[in-house]
């Protein structure tokens, strides 16, 4: 039986490795120029994502990649390249636009909808270490309903936290300023493209180890 001690290590573990305090300058460089209602919009299913993904690969990741035939070193390629392809856009582009014209609305919710969901609710939220990590809870429970009932409990307090994190932390855009947020947003940019590469480099180590 899982002590309490260790409950409380599983939960700190997967709430270190989601990191929602540290992916919050990422959402709001990506969520620059959108209103308040769309921001709100993209908070909700950004965490919504984080809170499903993590449960169901704590669930049947293991059987999803046994099923699929790929590694999570594979996955991690995936991520970082589609991390560094957002980054690109933050640097060079602009995410949200402002006072959008009626013919452009469209265009901009199905952008916003496509932000919460890559790159914010996977992988920066639901990133493969967080993933692996749950997963490898989850694997090496066995029959001990403390590890599987302390894993999911980490998992709806890491959410929780994102959620609250997220909410609170849109008031830095007002004191930013638009000028100031699209200066940290290209700041960002560069530092995701960073994570990305990193990303990659660690998924092809797993997949061609004598690299």
């Amino acid at each position: 039986m899982v002590s309490a001690l260790e409950f409380v290590v599983i939960v700190v573990t997967v709430f270190a490795i989601v990191d929602p305090i540290g992916t919050l300058p990422f959402f709001v460089g990506l969520t620059q120029g959108f209103d308040p209602v769309d921001r709100q919009i993209i908070l909700h299913r950004s965490v919504l994502t984080l809170g499903v993904v993590l449960t169901i690969f704590a669930l049947v990741g293991r059987f999803l990649f046994q099923a699929f035939g790929f590694s999570l070193a594979a996955f991690e390629v995936a991520g970082g390249i589609l991390l560094f392809v957002v980054a690109y856009e933050m640097i060079f582009g602009e995410l949200g636009r402002a006072k959008l014209a009626p013919k452009d609305r469209e265009e901009a919710i199905a952008q916003r909808d496509e932000i919460a969901i890559v790159p914010l609710g996977v992988p920066l939220l639901a990133g493969p270490g967080a993933i692996s990590t749950v997963m490898i809870y989850e694997a090496n429970a066995g029959n001990d309903p403390g590890v599987i009932l302390a894993t999911f409990v980490a998992i709806a307090v890491t959410t929780a936290i994102a959620y609250a994190t997220f909410a609170y932390g849109q008031g830095l855009m007002r004191r930013l300023g638009r000028v100031g947020v699209m200066a940290m947003t290209r700041v960002l940019g560069l530092l995701l493209a960073a994570v990305g590469v990193q990303f990659v480099a660690t998924g092809l180590l797993g997949l061609f180890p004598h690299l």
